[in-house]
């Protein structure tokens, strides 16, 4: 009988090479358990990568317009946090002047402009709002505030209505200031005139908000504000009965106003608006993208531990086999 047996240095050989095959299995399993990838990706799309280049493309397209839909979304919502502040200012000194125009009192017209001065500091700081760093009505000038402090408005617009003793005078000069390209633009707005680019916010898709503080509806609802502030400056000396009449007349120009700045309301709600919808569809795509993804290399969990489990037990039947080999003799072997 021709017995064929192989010598212990082979057979060390061997269990060895077995013994580092299981082991590299173990730790291929063990990635993919812990990552829920395979780890050979190459071989489960046989050597094709194409599609899954297009769609890690897709998710980091995908990905910038998260972050630039989430930019987009902050910088609208500042925006119309801050011209709410400056309509509900607007709505509160046109009411009190009409109410205050109603009285021809000394102490009731310095009320009236002291309101009105409080008013235009408050709607002069939500102009000059920011959103991560950015200024909100500067234009492309983003690194500074929109408009100048209210004393500097104030100053300069007393000095154009020094001397004038009539109400068609008073607001013909400060709208003449105002649309000064010269005075209000060049002196007050310290902006850019060009308007901020379209953000894009998907593939096809981009929204515009490129209000400023030069806004002729903002631009008006400061100036009656400020003139309603200078009404009671004693260098300019107006009579009673020009303040109330004065006072009368900003108040039902104010009320005007305030629809036009809800109109620049309803033009950045409907950015906000298409921006929540881009959003949308852009989560909706990257939701889509990423289960394709997954779908091609993705590891089987339930699969993966099973073959795990397989391969420990394959391992220690190795090692339960080679310290048999370990501890054989003649003296073992011959009983």
């Amino acid at each position: 009988m021709t017995l064929n047996s192989i010598g212990d240095l082979a057979r060390g050989l061997t269990l060895r090479t077995r013994s580092t095959e299981i082991k590299s299995q173990i730790e291929t399993l063990s990635y993919e358990m812990s990552t829920g990838k395979v780890r050979d990706i190459s071989d489960r799309l046989a050597g094709d990568y194409s599609h899954l280049l297009d769609l890690e493309r897709n998710l980091e397209r995908l990905q910038a317009f998260s972050v630039a839909t989430a930019e987009a979304r902050i910088f609208t919502d500042a925006m119309q946090l801050g011209l709410k502040t400056f309509s509900d200012s607007v709505s509160e000194i046109s009411s009190s002047l009409l109410s205050f125009g109603t009285a021809n009192q000394t102490v009731t017209h310095e009320q009236a402009s002291v309101l009105a001065r409080n008013e235009l500091d408050t709607m002069i700081s939500a102009l000059n709002g920011r959103a991560g760093g950015r200024s909100l009505f500067s234009g492309t000038a983003t690194d500074v505030s929109a408009l100048s402090a209210a004393d500097t408005l104030l100053s300069s617009l007393q000095a154009e209505l020094t001397g004038l003793t009539t109400l068609t005078d008073i607001r013909q000069a400060a709208e003449d200031w105002f649309n000064d390209p010269a005075r209000f633009d060049a002196v007050i707005y310290q902006g850019s005139t060009a308007s901020l680019s379209p953000i894009q916010i998907s593939e096809n898709e981009q929204v515009e908000v490129s209000i400023t503080a030069t806004d002729p509806a903002l631009k008006a609802a400061l100036r009656d504000t400020a003139v309603a502030a200078l009404a009671s400056d004693a260098a300019l000396n107006w009579a009673p009965d020009l303040r109330t009449a004065l006072f009368t007349q900003l108040g039902v120009d104010l009320s005007n106003a305030q629809n036009a700045t809800v109109n620049l309301r309803a033009q950045v709600g409907t950015a906000e608006a298409r921006v929540e919808q881009a959003a949308t569809r852009n989560a909706a795509a990257k939701t889509s993208a990423e289960s394709a993804r997954n779908d091609l290399i993705l590891a089987d969990p339930y699969e993966t531990a099973a073959r795990l489990q397989t391969v420990q037990f394959q391992l220690e039947s190795l090692y339960s086999v080679t310290v048999r080999n370990a501890n054989l003799s003649l003296v073992n072997f011959l009983r």
